[in-house]
């Protein structure tokens, strides 16, 4: 009998911990990124860039391997842009880009 109150209490007690399934649902995080490559020679101490005409940081250049994972990336937020690069003073780079959530943009320099 005190097996059987002892099963009985043991079972109670781990039918009372279970929680059942819980679930996590979770989006693409809204960022896209810019990496900038080149010959990092030709462009010492990085270059500057310029987003939309309000956002501007300095951003290092990353020479281009296909056999390895990126290199630098820098977060901006999705959509279209007006994308600036300067080195020394000198616009070398300015296009309009789209990017989507998640999505690694390489900027080729010249």
């Amino acid at each position: 009998m005190k097996k059987l109150i002892f099963i009985l209490s043991i079972s109670m007690l781990v039918l009372a911990s279970c929680t059942g399934v819980k679930t996590v649902t979770s989006g693409l995080e809204n960022e896209a990124f810019l990496e900038f490559i080149a010959n990092p020679d030709n462009y010492k101490g990085g270059v500057e860039v310029l987003v939309d005409d309000n956002i501007t940081f300095r951003a290092e250049v990353n020479k281009d391997h296909a056999d390895r994972p990126k290199g630098n990336v820098y977060a901006i937020s999705t959509g279209k842009h007006i994308l600036v690069v300067k080195y020394n003073d000198n616009i070398i780079f300015k296009k309009q880009i789209f990017v989507s959530a998640q999505e690694t943009k390489k900027v080729m320099l010249p």
